[in-house]
């Protein structure tokens, strides 16, 4: 097995028992959602429903990417795309990377004889889509029959490995001629560091319109290299950087501040903290270590108990605020806290 494969297998195994979570949180406790006692609003009135990219959703979910490329890892993505097909969440793919290496890893990424019905996203690093042709990345989507394409950003991780990218020039300009020249959308996504004002203008700049904030206050992905570390460097600079980025309630006010569609991801846990998301202006929520979790933990049957508590969640704290409908949490009245307030200030 390529150390690449090595590496996602560790990946998967460490997220799934480790500790690899931020231990700062998300700021979404700062947003409170004012209780409204006379909601005039039956349960079963609220709609979930959305549409993303011409497909219909049950739910304004996305599974986030999470692997690829290893036999665990396809086992676990089809099990993902039943969940998702099942439940009409989106889904996402791990990292393209080994698929782009090595074509005959493309079946353990490709999921839509699971999930026919749903939006699935494929997904590749910023520097090896700089790196990569407009035929081989035009085939990535195209082999797994994608809805669109996450273009992943994560810096953080890739200098705390040892044999990581450390040249991030020229990404933003391919990002901006990936998102004038391909057949489908672009995401443009963090892995847990947050997306902060002069990025998004940036981004703005190369004409994306779709961002996953992917913000500090969920998994560490400085803290899982740290711990997957063989050398004493990768132990020591990823403890430094653990805690390091924008927290997740104020990377979503940047990106709608910056006038982008946003997927609000980073440590969203629970349907609180999703509809917090939802009020703050995300038009959809990501989720991976809570899903992972109850697959590994508990099976298919988790899985699904999981995602039905986000359902009957998000839709009792719509009825809690008078709200029919999950993005109209966002006229929600609300009250934020002061820290919160204070990195808004900063925007």
């Amino acid at each position: 097995m390529s150390d690449l494969l090595a590496r996602k297998n560790a990946h998967l195994s460490l997220c799934a028992e480790g500790d690899v979570e931020h231990r700062t949180g998300t700021l979404l406790d700062q947003v409170h959602l004012v209780h409204d006692a006379l909601p005039e609003l039956a349960f079963d009135e609220v709609d979930l429903s959305v549409t993303w990219w011409g497909r219909s959703l049950q739910l304004p979910i996305l599974i986030t990417g999470m692997t690829g490329g290893t036999p665990e890892a396809a086992r676990v993505n089809r099990e993902l795309a039943a969940a998702a097909q099942k439940h009409g969440l989106a889904l996402g793919v791990g990292s393209q990377r080994a698929m782009l290496r090595d074509p005959a890893t493309a079946w353990t990424y490709q999921l839509r004889d699971h999930a026919p019905d749903v939006p699935i996203l494929a997904n590749l690093g910023a520097v090896q889509a700089r790196d990569a042709g407009d035929l081989e990345i035009l085939e990535l989507v195209r082999s797994i029959d994608a809805d669109a394409l996450c273009i992943h950003l994560n810096p953080a991780q890739e200098l705390v490995q040892d044999d990581g990218d450390r040249d991030f020039r020229g990404c933003l300009a391919r990002i901006g001629e990936l998102v004038e020249t391909c057949p489908f959308p672009i995401v443009v996504k963090e892995t847990g560091c947050g997306l902060g004002p002069a990025t998004l203008s940036r981004l703005c700049e190369t004409g994306a319109s779709w961002v996953d904030v992917s913000g500090r206050g969920g998994t560490s992905w400085t803290g899982v290299e740290a711990l997957r570390g063989a050398s004493s460097r990768q132990q020591w600079l990823g403890s430094v950087l653990r805690e390091w980025g924008i927290p997740t309630a104020a990377a979503i006010g940047y990106g709608c501040d910056a006038g982008l569609r946003v997927l609000a991801s980073g440590g969203i846990r629970d349907a609180l903290d999703a509809a917090r998301a939802f009020a703050l202006g995300a038009e959809g929520v990501g989720m991976a270590l809570p899903f992972l979790r109850a697959l590994t933990g508990g099976g298919p049957a988790a899985l699904s108990q999981e995602i039905d508590r986000l359902r009957e969640g998000l839709r009792a704290v719509c009825v809690l605020t008078g709200t029919r409908h999950v993005q109209a949490l966002r006229e929600a009245p609300r009250v934020l806290g002061p820290e919160l307030r204070m990195w808004g200030e900063r925007r």
